[in-house]
């Protein structure tokens, strides 16, 4: 097993059609606003820009996604990940009651040495604080689509 090796998956409930939904999950440089583990966001063309995440565990990852996949009528965005992490990363959006069903979907290799000498004994550590992001993600982003 590689210990630096991770697949996420993640799946939202929210509050809003899939086009509203896909409108703020497409404008990055806003993420933000919503969700505060995202620090920064710099983009450096229309389909490419460096993100900077931290959630509870005191270390930043920062990484470039560019834009490889945006297809609004089928509700999917994907971003190929490079720097601290390598990999991508996929929203897809369906329909779900009145609001959205967002199902987001990552595959990386962690890069960053501290993280990866901390790989075995830190994977739970890693694993959760993911989860810990990724909660408070739809909970700022319910809120931000609640708001517009």
């Amino acid at each position: 097993m590689d210990w630096t090796h991770y697949r996420f998956r993640t799946r939202w409930t929210l509050p809003a059609p899939p086009d509203a939904v896909y409108r703020a999950l497409e404008r990055v440089e806003d993420y933000p606003h919503w969700w505060r583990q995202v620090r920064e966001v710099t983009r450096t063309d229309p389909a490419t820009g460096v993100i900077r995440i931290r959630s509870l565990l005191p270390h930043d990852l920062t990484f470039t996604a560019r834009e490889v996949r945006r297809e609004p009528a089928a509700g999917v965005l994907e971003a190929a990940l490079t720097g601290d992490v390598d990999g991508w990363a996929r929203w897809t959006l369906t329909a779900h009651g009145t609001g959205t069903l967002a199902r987001y979907d990552q595959i990386v290799d962690v890069n960053k040495p501290l993280l990866r000498r901390l790989a075995v004994p830190g994977r739970p550590l890693f694993r959760a604080n993911h989860r810990l992001m990724m909660r408070a993600g739809r909970r700022g982003l319910a809120a931000h689509l609640e708001a517009v």
